[in-house]
């Protein structure tokens, strides 16, 4: 780690932030780095690293929530002379939800002692995190309690996000598998207990392991819990993760500015649009472009309709795991009437990557406002139908009050954030805490409940539809006119107008839309309220027209986490109930 520069002086503004770490800590122990979002950025020593973290997790008001934790592979950045970097960065971002502040500590690592200290004792979440650096960038984190591969198998061979590692894979070698490599693969896939910290069968007990998953319903996707069992009871469940990671982070890399946004749908694959948020509002806040007033209740409208969606398919789901077969099939029915409006509006259904850097891909079409005006007009009534039908049923109560219950502190512990936090009587939402795309001017309240069970979630996500009715129906009575995209040179495509009055505004017209547009170099991220949870974009850019490295901060990947600690002793029955209420999508997890 390099020393402190002394020119990097600790300014008042940085003080002001957070006193009691600078009142607490040497002023020579932190080098600050501005960043265009404007989070508190600090450069420590690895050996101050334990220290710095318990620290904020223990002054009033604390830095309690390790909200991310991720690397960089610093060896190819162009503009590595203007921070203290090394080979490597590691990058611990914590939250206080009291403050309402995030910060983030970096720490520089070299490729000759690529190792540091766990901090799996101190944040209980650090655990996957750790093992997600350790499995894409080789970084060896010191007793950590099963540093394995995570996302990627175990015969894997190489760090894929490290620079080094090819993008495509018609860089590597064609595929083979011969007989010796079979064998290899079909040993790596044997169950040994031991090996996942679970205890052998002995002279007093016979507990049976159970494979749930990777392909069974009540799973949600392609993700596999090892259990465990005294006869029905679980006594420890042990998630497999992976199965559906796709690089989205390394293909970032690859992919102009523009050309990522498709891929964002695909990590939330219930969110549509509103994976593209996050994404775009953290470049436009890099490149500095201002949307109109239109642009933004635009977004709004259509990210909280699939909101809407998205919870519909969760509420169907979540009486169907618990064995009520027909909430699903009427909820899908009016899925298909709001999907046809979306389809109507930009021209696909699930995944229409529809929002551009600067703007939108067109305006709203003609009659618009009719057809949204007649969805939410009729679905209230239906949704108070569909909740009498599930939430008022006596076997959906007795199988989901009270179970899967945690506190809001074993919440902050394993970073849940969403319904999930709510539930446990913690009132944070983004969209009132940290109001973003003009959402400080809508009137809607944020439901919360006290109880932390698998019911009350499922009840929050229910009133949260009706809250995004109220917003839908606020942005139609107030839609504001106005251009639908940006007039700033690094929009994304440009507006076709303005090519047209000489050959340098074709020039850079021509250049923005096939080559894409160049960022300006700095660093930036975004978060929003999505549908199941705070979903965050971190970017880094160099001064090309792709990213140097994006970091997707995910909300299922944090919630699967506590799935061990809710579900112990607890029923199998119990187990698909805690599952179908967390609400999460396995893309969301593996990326």
């Amino acid at each position: 780690m390099p020393i402190i520069n002394n020119n990097n002086k600790i300014d008042n503004h940085l003080i002001n932030a957070i006193p009691e770490l600078f009142s607490h800590f040497e002023h020579s122990h932190f080098t600050p780095q501005k960043t265009v979002d404007q989070i508190v950025t600090l450069w420590i020593s690895n050996k101050m690293l334990i220290s710095i973290l318990s620290f904020m997790k223990s002054i009033s008001e604390p830095f309690d929530m390790l909200y991310d934790l991720y690397a960089v592979d610093e060896r190819l950045r162009l503009d590595k002379s203007q921070i203290p970097a090394l080979d490597f960065t590691l990058v611990y971002q914590l939250l206080s939800i009291q403050r309402n502040q995030h910060v983030r500590f970096k720490v520089a690592l070299s490729e000759t002692e690529i190792s540091i200290a766990s901090i799996s004792n101190l944040f209980k979440n650090a655990n996957w995190y750790e093992r997600e650096a350790w499995d894409l960038f080789g970084i060896n984190f010191k007793d950590h309690p099963h540093l394995t591969r995570i996302l990627l198998p175990p015969t894997f061979t190489g760090h894929p996000l490290r620079k080094e590692f090819p993008c495509r894979a018609t860089e590597k070698d064609p595929f083979s598998l011969n007989e010796q490599k079979l064998q290899k693969e079909q040993q790596a896939l044997k169950f040994i207990p031991e090996q996942w910290g679970m205890k052998k069968n002995n002279d007093s007990n016979d507990y049976m392991f159970l494979n749930l998953g990777p392909n069974h319903p009540s799973v949600h996707g392609v993700f596999r819990i090892a259990l465990q069992l005294d006869g029905e009871r679980v006594i420890d469940a042990v998630p497999d993760i992976g199965f559906h990671h796709r690089g989205a982070e390394k293909i970032a890399e690859r992919q102009t500015w523009h050309g990522f946004i498709p891929y964002t749908d695909r990590i939330d694959y219930l969110g549509g649009v509103m994976n593209n948020f996050p994404y775009i509002l953290a470049i436009e806040k890099l490149a500095g472009i201002e949307v109109s007033e239109r642009v933004k209740c635009i977004r709004v409208m259509l990210s909280e309709c699939f909101r809407i969606l998205s919870h519909m398919l969760f509420f169907g789901t979540f009486a169907q795991d618990i064995g009520q077969l027909s909430p699903i099939f009427y909820l899908f029915i009016d899925r298909e009437k709001l999907f046809a409006i979306i389809e109507a509006i930009t021209g696909a259904r699930m995944h229409p990557s529809w929002f551009r850097i600067g703007g939108l891909a067109q305006d709203l079409p003609q009659g618009w406002d009719k057809m949204m005006t007649e969805f939410v007009d009729y679905f209230p009534a239906k949704l108070d139908e569909y909740e009498i039908m599930v939430m008022q049923n006596s076997i959906i109560k007795k199988r989901s009050i009270g179970i899967g219950q945690y506190t809001s502190q074993q919440a902050i512990d394993w970073g849940i954030t969403g319904a999930g936090l709510r539930a446990t009587g913690y009132d944070y939402d983004l969209r009132k805490k940290s109001p973003y795309s003009g959402y400080e001017n809508y009137d809607f309240l944020v439901p919360i409940d006290d109880k932390g069970d698998a019911y009350s979630r499922c009840k929050l996500r229910v009133e949260e539809m009706r809250q995004s009715i109220s917003i839908i129906k606020q942005c139609i009575k107030n839609m504001p006119q106005g251009p639908y995209k940006a007039e700033h040179p690094l929009t994304t495509p440009p507006m076709n107008n303005l090519s047209k009055h000489d050959i340098e505004t074709q020039i850079q017209h021509f250049l923005n839309a096939s080559w894409g547009a160049v960022m300006p170099k700095g660093e930036s991220s975004f978060a929003v309220e999505a549908t199941k949870g705070i979903n965050s974009y971190s970017i880094i850019s160099d001064g090309t027209s792709s990213s140097y490295r994006t970091r997707i901060r995910t909300p299922s990947f944090a919630h699967l986490q506590m799935i061990p600690e809710i579900s112990k002793g607890l029923m199998l029955a119990d187990l698909i109930v805690i599952i179908a209420s967390i609400d999460f999508v396995m893309a969301d997890v593996d990326r």
